[in-house]
């Protein structure tokens, strides 16, 4: 089984910057997939980006330029830089980790951009 934890949204002003914490734990494959989807009210959850265990990155147009995501594969963690923020980026944040045919999300955390 696998858990993961996810930390560091809340309120911040409009061109304001956070950064989210995703820590997994439990049966982690070596290769692997982490990355983050969000799911503001009444839409869809949509992918905001994802990393894999060799570094390679995916962004969502809406976030290209702004948000960077990186991991620690030794403490199994990524993170998401997000800077310029907008009040269309406030939504409920969910850590995903793909292995094999295995898919797990984090309980989400709360990201509101508004003066």
């Amino acid at each position: 089984q696998v858990q993961l934890v996810e930390s560091g949204g809340g309120l911040v002003q409009p061109g304001g910057s956070l950064r989210l914490s995703c820590a997994a734990s439990g049966s982690i494959f070596s290769s692997n997939v982490m990355g983050w989807y969000r799911q503001a009210p009444g839409k869809q959850r949509e992918l905001v980006a994802h990393i894999s265990s060799g570094g390679t990155t995916t962004y969502s147009d809406s976030v290209k330029g702004r948000f960077t995501i990186s991991r620690d594969n030794a403490k199994n963690t990524i993170y998401l830089q997000m800077n310029s923020l907008k009040p269309e980026d406030t939504a409920v944040y969910y850590c995903n980790l793909l292995q094999w045919r295995w898919d797990y999300w984090g309980q989400g955390t709360q990201v509101t951009v508004s003066s």
